[in-house]
């Protein structure tokens, strides 16, 4: 698997879980940091990456790191 590759299903997995343990709806999420729905599930499915903008974005509603979202640390 391609960097890339490794990137996208890691930022999809951390990216799931969170919105399980926080009990928000992608759309929720999406309202909350202002981008459409699909963008989230987008990202929830690595079809694609978010920007780093919208990976800071994410990173900061849910208070954990951009490294933890892309795989880089586990906490």
């Amino acid at each position: 698997m391609s960097y890339n590759g490794f990137v996208k299903n890691k930022f999809a997995a951390r990216l799931n879980e969170l919105l399980i343990e926080n009990k928000i709806s992608k759309r929720e999420l999406a309202k909350k940091i202002g981008v459409s729905a699909t963008s989230i599930s987008d990202w929830s499915t690595g079809k694609i990456c978010p920007t780093v903008e919208n990976a800071y974005l994410i990173a900061e509603y849910f208070h954990v790191s951009a490294d933890y979202l892309l795989g880089l640390k586990d906490i």
